[in-house]
């Protein structure tokens, strides 16, 4: 597209002289020159047609001169359009002023028209470049745009509701939570029912950040919802969905998944540890204790990978804690981690509470341990209670 360039003059000469000298690039189709004859002229040239380029304006005119044009243009906050005073070499303190107001460039009449022609040029690179750049930030706040509606959707996946189980609400009580490090995340959660006395539950980690892992974490959720609600044994699951995974998988992705199944009516628990972080039980008289380290690997990694499950039970009053790697590698501002030892010493102070309670307090003591620092992974916490 041709650079559009106003020439604002009450000499008409300079008309003649910019359309010769410039009457090849003019054929070209690279310049299209238009011209006004004073200030007020070309305000109202530049509101009617909007797409100027350039202007190249003489500083003393009748009606409106072109300090005042100047000051009129910069008002429409308009970065791309580029404005070349023009003045006598004696008019030094008018060309100060219309620098220091923004002016891109200057000339002095008489115009040297090679002098002009290479500040021309030096004012479309600037166009350009501004161009690019506005063009480029468009695109990222589209992109933005379309993160936050990914972001709610994700959101949207996950139970929100709770208790996400109302029939099992008298024996069981069951809340999570899951706070993204960036506009969408790849850990997750799930409850399900399976059958009218267990309850199937999740929570995982996919690696990497952003877009790959939000789509793989979509993926996982629901093979595993799937598999799961069949009633098959976690290993069982596990093993269906790893082989699935393993054929979806990309760039080498993985998940470390924790799934469980329920009993409400005993509070026993079997559960395969597809190498996730090892769960808290918060017993009812306050005793803290661990899970074992799980010998299971990460889903989606090996295809011939066997799972294998293991058992335990939540006595009254019991709460299994599950988390993610983003509550024990908080960091502080002064780079220390929250680790395992600062949620074992949260856990141990935190009494006979509700599910939601304890998530939250957890969540409190992380956000106060970090001080401001970000978040540098998503957070996702999940309580299981059994009711007396």
């Amino acid at each position: 597209m041709a650079v559009k360039i106003l020439s604002v003059d009450d000499e008409l000469d300079l008309e003649i002289l910019l359309t010769q000298y410039f009457r090849r690039k003019i054929r070209k189709g690279e310049y299209e020159f238009s011209f006004a004859h004073n200030g007020l002229e070309a305000l109202k040239m530049v509101i009617e047609q909007k797409d100027f380029d350039i202007i190249l304006s003489d500083i003393n005119m009748p009606e409106m001169d072109g300090l005042t044009l100047l000051t009129k243009l910069n008002e429409m906050r308009n970065p791309a359009l580029k404005c070349i005073m023009v003045s006598a070499y004696g008019d030094m303190g008018n060309i100060r002023t219309a620098m220091n107001n923004g002016a891109f460039d200057f000339a002095t009449k008489p115009i040297d028209l090679d002098d002009l022609s290479r500040t021309i040029e030096k004012a479309i690179e600037e166009i350009e470049f501004i161009r690019k750049s506005q063009q480029e930030h468009s695109q990222l706040e589209s992109i933005k745009s379309d993160l936050a509606v990914a972001g709610e959707i994700q959101q949207a996946i996950l139970p929100r509701n709770f208790p996400p189980i109302p029939e099992f609400s008298e024996k069981v009580d069951l809340y999570a939570t899951m706070t993204p490090a960036k506009e969408v995340g790849g850990d997750f959660f799930d409850f399900f029912k399976i059958d009218d006395r267990r309850v199937g539950f999740v929570i995982a980690d996919v690696s990497g950040k952003g877009v790959p892992a939000s789509i793989f974490m979509a993926v996982s959720r629901t093979l595993l919802r799937a598999t799961g609600m069949r009633g098959i044994s976690t290993n069982e699951c596990l093993n269906t969905v790893n082989h699935m995974l393993c054929h979806e998988s990309v760039d080498s992705m993985f998940v470390t998944i924790f799934y469980g199944i329920y009993d409400i009516e005993t509070g026993e628990i079997e559960y395969t540890n597809a190498g996730h972080n090892p769960p808290y039980i918060v017993h009812a008289d306050g005793k803290v204790e661990p899970l074992p380290l799980s010998e299971n690997i990460v889903a989606g990694m090996f295809d011939d990978f066997t799972y294998t499950h293991s058992n335990m039970k939540l006595e009254k009053n019991d709460t299994l804690v599950l988390f993610t790697d983003g509550v024990t590698e908080a960091f502080n501002p002064e780079k220390e981690m929250f680790d395992e030892a600062g949620l074992e010493k949260t856990l141990s102070a935190i009494g006979q509470k509700d599910s939601y309670e304890m998530c939250q307090t957890i969540m409190n003591d992380v956000t106060a341990f970090a001080d401001g620092e970000p978040q540098s992974d998503d957070i996702t916490l999940m309580a299981i209670k059994r009711k007396e």
